[in-house]
């Protein structure tokens, strides 16, 4: 936050200033006032670097000890029985993700990540709005706020969940449900793949769509004149997007993923998560804002070895395959990829040979979009069970995110009641990640 004189400078303060400018502040104090609101201005008009994010979320609290944060040096129990492999950086992941060490210089992985949340549903919200629960408030997700202030590009949903949206903390919480996210309804990576309610339904052609639109625009401007609410007003907004995808013909070629060269679909692997990826890239590269997309199931209280060796593989590809296809064809500079979990794994391997929920310490992964790559933020004790320095808490990660997307995280969106609340709050922008 910008300050005057030490004092926060909020825009809230700025309305106060405002309201006793003629109560005898001097011409002075007045000038100070004026030079503070320019700096906010200055401030408020960030140069996004990214025009676009997938988040690929990890969902069961992804163990860090066996992906991005080793301790090869630590005992037997701590460690686990997986071994490392070096990075074409000098530095090492775990042996889970190889072809990912190969492209370690395009890509920052913070090793400090730390909340309090040992709860999965509690974790998640952390992770997908960067604020901690609240019974009082049901805030809104990244993507939801990314649609709020940017809104649709090049008719595609501004906000798209592949290939569901995955939890309730993905959602628009206290802002319109017009700023939803858009469903796949089906996994790209089946045989029969088809996006939910993208295409006429069999019997309707397009003049009898066009009709049925005029006739649907006639009931909605009724209600809107009899009445004011939310409800009527996101309604209207959400069957106006609905009908620019289906009529977009950039919108059905960006969901056709059968219209990749197999070469590239092999790449990435013919799996979910070579899919899902390959189907996020599609989707930035049309002109969608916001990819969130889930991948497997990391919960992993019972033998942690076997189910890495099962789960992670298909990670590995696609996720190096994402970054490299990004990275040559120019898409990574605009593009931030960030992959995360609700939380990182217990320290010591339990007596089922498996990892608990642990939140005082994991790992987050950070390519493109102006982050710089080939670093490593932040540390973990020798145990993996703490921050040793750097830690970073969900509000940073959040207001780093934003930053890069151009949007001031401390920016303040109205909730119901005409409650003024702040994008996040109390989050600092991670500077030494900034390309």
């Amino acid at each position: 936050m910008k300050k005057c004189n030490g004092s926060p400078l909020s825009r809230r303060n700025f309305l106060t200033v405002g309201a006793v400018g003629g109560l005898g502040l001097s011409l002075t104090d007045l000038m100070k006032i004026k030079d503070a609101q320019a700096d906010l201005k200055q401030y408020e008009n960030i140069p996004a670097k990214a025009k676009s994010v997938i988040h690929i979320y990890l969902p069961g609290g992804c163990a860090h000890q066996e992906s991005w944060d080793p301790k090869p040096y630590s005992p037997i129990e701590y460690r686990g029985e997986m071994k490392t492999v070096k990075t074409n950086t000098g530095e090492i992941f775990c042996e889970s993700l190889p072809k990912t060490a190969k492209i370690a210089d395009k890509i920052a992985v913070i090793r400090s990540m730390t909340h309090g949340e040992a709860a999965h549903e509690r974790g998640t919200h952390n992770m997908f709005t960067g604020y901690k629960p609240s019974p009082a408030l049901k805030y809104p997700s990244f993507g939801s706020v990314i649609s709020h202030e940017y809104g649709p590009r090049k008719n595609l949903p501004p906000y798209v969940c592949i290939p569901n949206q995955p939890n309730e903390h993905a959602g628009t919480g206290y802002l319109s449900s017009s700023f939803a996210p858009f469903d796949l309804g089906s996994d790209p990576a089946s045989s029969n793949f088809k996006v939910r309610d993208l295409s006429l339904p069999s019997g309707v052609d397009s003049a009898r769509f066009s009709r049925r639109r005029s006739a649907l625009d006639a009931v909605n401007e009724y209600f809107a004149k009899k009445n004011e609410s939310d409800a009527v007003t996101a309604m209207d907004t959400f069957y106006e997007r609905a009908y620019s995808v289906i009529s977009s013909k950039d919108a059905r070629e960006a969901f056709d993923i059968e219209a990749e060269p197999a070469k590239v679909r092999d790449e990435y692997g013919r799996n979910q998560a070579g899919q899902r990826m390959l189907m996020a890239r599609r989707l930035v590269q049309s002109g969608v804002r916001l990819v969130t997309l889930t991948y497997g199931g990391w919960d992993m209280h019972n033998q942690i070895t076997s189910s890495m060796k099962r789960t992670m593989p298909s990670f590995d590809q696609a996720y190096a395959a994402l970054i490299t296809d990004l990275a040559r064809t120019g898409l990574l500079d605009e593009t931030l990829v960030m992959v995360s979990s609700e939380f990182g794994r217990t320290p010591k391997i339990n007596k089922t040979a498996g990892r608990d929920h642990w939140p005082k310490v994991f790992s987050v992964a950070l390519a493109g979009g102006g982050i710089k790559g080939g670093m490593i933020h932040g540390t973990s004790n020798a145990t993996a069970s703490e921050p040793e320095d750097d830690a970073v808490r969900p509000e940073d990660l959040a207001t780093t995110m934003y930053h890069l997307m151009g949007i001031v995280a401390d920016k303040e969106l109205m909730a119901p009641g005409d409650r003024p609340i702040e994008i996040v709050n109390g989050g600092k922008v991670i500077q030494p990640l900034i390309a």
